[in-house]
This record gives C-alpha cells, structure tokens and sequence, in this order.
C-alpha cells in the first residue's frame, strides 16, 4: 500500500471519530485501530492528534472552497444571485461540517490554538470571495457601496461566523434554513441600488 494510501485512510478513520465522538474523546490508539494501522504509521504521517484534527479540519475547509469557487466564477449569475447562492451553500457545507463545530466551541477555542491560522486564512478567502462579488455588483450597478469596502467586508464575515455558533452548536440551523433566503434580502437591501 503506498504512502499516500495509508495518510488518506487515517484521514478518512480520524474524521469519521472526530465527527462522532469530538476531538477530546477520540484518541490516536482508537483511531490506528479502527484504520488497523499500527499506532507508530500515524505518528509518522501526523506529529500529534492536534495536527491530525489540524488536517480533517483542512479537508473540511478545502471541500468548502471548492464548492464555493464555480458560485463565485459562474458567469451567468448576477452579483445578487452569486450572493445569494455563495451564501445558502455556505451554511448548508457548514452544516455538514462537524468537526469544523467543534473548533467554535469556547473550550476547544480557548485551549488550542493550532485552528486560528486555517480559520484566519478561511476568513482572507471568503472576504476576498465576498469583494469579487461585490465589486462584481458596483460594475453592474447593482449595489451601492459607499463605506470602505474592506471594513464592510470585515463586518459582514463577523455577522456570519457570529451565526456559526447558533445555527451549529445550538442546533438551530434546521429551524431557520427556510429562512435565510429572507436574511439575505436583508442583509443585501443595504448595499441595494
């Protein structure tokens, strides 16, 4: 079996235990064995189960992106459209993305800290998606953006992940997804023409 083979097994074992039973009770004896790896091949693709996690929550991340990237770049949607579908696939791959809700919770926030530089990048990504779109819409006419696109952006990212912690640790995301059609008509009203 090659290399490559075996990192994507403990991969796809780590985050199948990660997303069933968090990251705090699944342990890299429980994950080489259910993989029926020996312990040792883990630990010689991943330094530790916090790099290990650090990579499912990458694939996660990569899997978003990538569905993500044809909303932005498909030429037949208007600036709105492009919003609207960026938007609802968004939470719906969130949704879906449960190890990623495990890095909103405080105590896991508060005690690692190898999550902030995928989530920051995650941040630069997505607001520079946002600014495609958006400039996209000025050229179009549109939106209207007379603010300093860059902060705008900033505080329309905070808005979202603000909702994270709601809609998936709350469990609140099945309750209000009929309604986030509604949300997005508000949140673009103020940059409609």
């Amino acid at each position: 079996m090659a290399v490559n083979d075996t990192r994507d097994i403990i991969l796809s074992v780590a985050d199948r235990l990660f997303s069933r039973f968090g990251f705090h009770k699944t342990s890299m004896d429980e994950i080489a064995k259910t993989a029926r790896k020996a312990k040792g091949s883990l630990y010689y693709h991943f330094a530790s189960k916090e790099e290990l996690f650090r990579e499912v929550i990458s694939k996660e991340f990569g899997n978003l992106k990538a569905q993500l990237n044809p909303i932005v770049e498909n030429k037949e949607y208007s600036a709105f459209e492009k919003l609207k579908n960026y938007l609802l696939k968004r939470m719906e791959i969130l949704n879906s993305a449960s190890n990623y809700h495990e890095t909103l919770k405080a105590d896991f926030f508060e005690q690692f800290h190898f999550i902030d530089e995928l989530r920051s990048d995650l941040d630069e990504w997505e607001k520079e998606k946002f600014k495609t779109i958006v400039m996209e819409g000025v050229m179009a006419g549109e939106f209207k953006v007379s603010e300093n696109i860059d902060v705008i952006l900033d505080i329309f990212l905070m808005v979202l992940k603000g909702l994270e912690i709601s809609f998936f640790l709350q469990g609140k995301y099945n309750e209000y997804a009929p309604h986030f059609e509604g949300l997005i008509y508000i949140l673009n009203n103020g940059i409609a023409k």
